[in-house]
């Protein structure tokens, strides 16, 4: 994947394939008409655009998963938390939780997250 954020649209068409891969080109091109009202042509112009950016492979008629919507997730918030707190996860959670109370379930969570990460 390279250093590309996916806009609005293009996020769409992503869950879209990221639901239903491995799928045929076909049944990509009927999903986008039901979901976009996309034409065949739109579906494949955006279908190569993400696949040159590393999200998704075509071959022989084919779409499959070069990048998972999960990796894509931690890629985005990632770059967020970059961008917005200089790297700083601390920074980032301070400023997500200074108006919202957390729940004992919530900081357990989160608790657990820490001690399964260790020393990574």
């Amino acid at each position: 994947m390279t250093d590309y954020i996916l806009g609005a649209v293009e996020s769409r068409f992503a869950d879209i394939v990221w639901d239903h891969a491995p799928l045929t080109t076909a049944e990509l091109v009927k999903l986008c008409s039901a979901s976009l009202s996309w034409k065949r042509t739109t579906t494949y112009t955006v279908l190569k655009k993400l696949c040159e950016h590393g999200f998704f492979r075509m071959e022989d008629g084919c779409v499959t998963v070069l990048t998972t919507k999960e990796e894509y997730d931690a890629y985005r918030s990632g770059k967020y938390i970059e961008e917005s707190f200089s790297g700083s996860l601390p920074a980032f959670i301070a400023a997500f939780t200074k108006d919202k109370t957390l729940t004992e379930a919530e900081i357990a969570e989160i608790r657990a997250m820490i001690d399964a990460m260790g020393g990574k």
